[in-house]
């Protein structure tokens, strides 16, 4: 497996990861309500990320479509989490913004 998509994939986790512990988080806080955007976010990222990466390990022809939405999404949950000055929502936004980096700069995409 070449060292690029062995990198994204750990990207991948790592968003994964951050979201699902943002997600566990927000619905501990005072006022859920406030966090409903976050946590929804922080869900569909993380399902995308692990579909992505599912994807990852497979040959096809979808790969750079789905990095581009898994992008997208991974941007959208760290421009949420930016929002919120929660140490878990601040983490989740690097590894947001990381893999979308990542995942808009993949040789798959260009």
């Amino acid at each position: 497996m070449e060292e690029s998509v062995k990198d994204l994939m750990q990207k991948l986790t790592d968003c994964i990861t951050a979201c699902n512990h943002c997600f566990d988080q927000c619905l501990q806080e005072d006022d859920v309500k406030h966090m409903t955007e976050c946590i929804r976010t922080d869900r569909e990222c993380a399902d995308i990320c692990t579909i992505a990466l599912s994807f990852l390990t497979r040959e096809g022809s979808l790969k750079a479509d789905l990095l581009q939405l898994c992008a997208i999404t991974c941007q959208a949950c760290g421009d949420e989490c930016e929002k919120h000055s929660h140490d878990h929502c601040q983490e989740c936004a690097k590894a947001c913004f990381a893999c979308a980096e990542a995942c808009r700069t993949h040789p798959l995409i260009a």
